[in-house]
């Protein structure tokens, strides 16, 4: 194994260790807030985060991407001495766009709560919120420079202590502010989500100062390297956020248009984005490590004109990729109510896991297949691609949600990353030629999964409602391993009857 190899696969499974570790106590965590401030609570929250998300995109403006491929591109062509400029431009860029966030997003919060979200409860955590988007922004430019520099060790050590900080201030002052109401709890989350930014920031600045002392000073990087980049990168997510943040608004709204009440409107939404969805995603933590050291191994392969080695990266990741969803997809589908009852005692949230679990293979090559595109400099191509998801996807709530209710939008979850995936694959096969084997890929993992899951299901009582924590665990680390036995031995047997008939 090269070094380069040894290297990739080092940092990746580092930050897939901190990434589970840490969303594992992310899931505990968010179960807690879900428990503390309950349906409607999160839905309101989640109606927050929203326009806040639109705030930091503008704040950030492309910057993490910019400086993870400028950093890597100049180190591949061994331009080590414009690390300190392209560093020192970064800064700059993110303090002209995240103040201007910031100014904004305070003075218009109440025009926001009020005639955008619709609930006057939005107006304080907006203008608590707006003070987190400098810190937010400049860590951002660290990084995607740890990551471009292919230091991750140090961002996951600014991971786990603004996650340990974040969870300690939580748990410290949530309980005492949900008391006196849904606002007030919103209130809460928003304090502890600008301390932690601060601390987030005071850390990563420490770790950068330390780090870049090896680079020398001098370089040929100018500020239009940095706008030339991430303007575009930009503009694509301006577009997309704020459609994003449209969709998101009129999911409530259409569910009210269908006959549905603000309070029930809100805990459905609630259910669906605050607690199904974070259950699709927590597994997606593995892939989301390594894809992100994707983007700077494309960009050095880019710079370097290693179109072969690519092209057998981009094969390895793309099949691993799909036989790991598919295995997630099975798991969740079988036990989907049982998750649903143990981290949010809802049935709701498990019914919704088991519908849109089909879409969890879509989605987690879509991510994989989008790094990638990010490293060989398709971003322009990925902005149109989620302009006209965005587009879409708005198009489809208008309509389905009043018709369906919710399970309109979860509909709409399903057709778009479809289409987004279709789209990014069909670019990066033309660009990259990569091969996918269905059987060994898909097939095979399905139908081992599904074996291995159907088995414990008959071995073991269901427990539904009564399910504990400690059941469903071991109810999952048997499916894994009777998966294990029966794919492995299956996949073995393809790879030696292939390798004989190559040789």
């Amino acid at each position: 194994m090269s070094d380069n190899r040894k290297r990739f696969f080092k940092n990746g499974l580092m930050l897939t260790a901190v990434g589970l570790a840490m969303r594992s106590v992310g899931m505990v965590f968010n179960s807690y807030i879900t428990k503390t401030i309950g349906a409607e609570g999160i839905g309101v929250y989640t109606l927050i985060m929203t326009v806040y998300a639109f705030a930091v995109t503008f704040a950030t403006s492309g910057i993490n991407l910019t400086v993870t491929r400028l950093v890597a591109a100049a180190l591949g062509e061994g331009k080590e001495g414009s690390v300190r400029r392209i560093l020192r431009h970064a800064v700059v860029y993110s303090l002209i766009f995240s103040l201007t966030a910031t100014a904004v997003l305070f003075l218009l919060a109440p025009y926001f709560g009020t005639h955008v979200l619709s609930d006057t409860r939005t107006v304080l955590p907006l203008r608590i919120l707006s003070f987190s988007l400098v810190p937010l922004a400049l860590s951002s430019v660290f990084s995607g420079y740890f990551v471009g520099v292919k230091r991750v060790s140090r961002n996951a050590t600014v991971q786990v202590l603004g996650q340990a900080f974040r969870i300690g201030a939580t748990l410290i002052t949530l309980a005492r502010f949900a008391a006196y109401g849904v606002e007030q709890a919103t209130v809460a989350l928003s304090i502890c989500a600008v301390l932690t930014e601060l601390i987030v920031l005071a850390v990563g600045l420490a770790q950068l100062l330390y780090d870049k002392r090896k680079y020398k000073k001098g370089g040929t990087a100018h500020f239009s390297s940095i706008t030339s980049m991430a303007l575009p990168l930009a503009l694509s997510a301006y577009i997309r956020s704020a459609l994003l943040t449209l969709e998101h608004i009129l999911i409530p709204k259409r569910l009210r248009d269908g006959g549905e009440t603000l309070a029930d409107s809100l805990s459905q939404y609630g259910i669906l984005h605050g607690m199904a969805l974070p259950l699709l995603l927590y597994p997606m933590s593995p892939l989301s490590s390594f894809s992100g050291l994707l983007v700077p191994e494309f960009a050095e392969g880019m710079a370097r004109g290693e179109v072969a080695r690519m092209r057998r990266i981009a094969t390895e990741a793309l099949e691993t990729t799909l036989s790991y969803a598919t295995v997630v997809a099975v798991l969740l589908s079988i036990f989907s109510e049982e998750l649903g009852y143990v981290f949010y005692d809802s049935y709701g949230a498990g019914h919704y896991v088991a519908l849109m679990s089909v879409v969890v293979p879509i989605m987690y090559l879509d991510h994989v297949a989008d790094a990638m595109l990010k490293g060989i400099g398709e971003h322009v191509y990925s902005m149109w691609v989620n302009i006209s998801d965005s587009i879409l996807s708005i198009v489809l709530v208008w309509f389905l949600i009043p018709a369906l209710g919710i399970s309109g939008y979860a509909l709409v979850i399903v057709i778009m990353e479809a289409f987004n995936f279709i789209l990014s694959a069909l670019r990066l096969y033309k660009r990259i030629r990569f091969r996918i084997n269905l059987f060994t890929s898909f097939l095979l993992p399905l139908a081992s999964a599904t074996a291995a899951a159907l088995i414990c299901r008959r071995l073991f009582i269901f427990n539904g409602a009564n399910a504990t924590a400690l059941s469903l665990i071991l109810k999952l680390v048997f499916s894994v391993c009777a998966f294990f036995v029966i794919f492995l031995p299956i996949n073995t047997l393809i790879k030696c009857r292939r390798a004989k008939k190559l040789s």
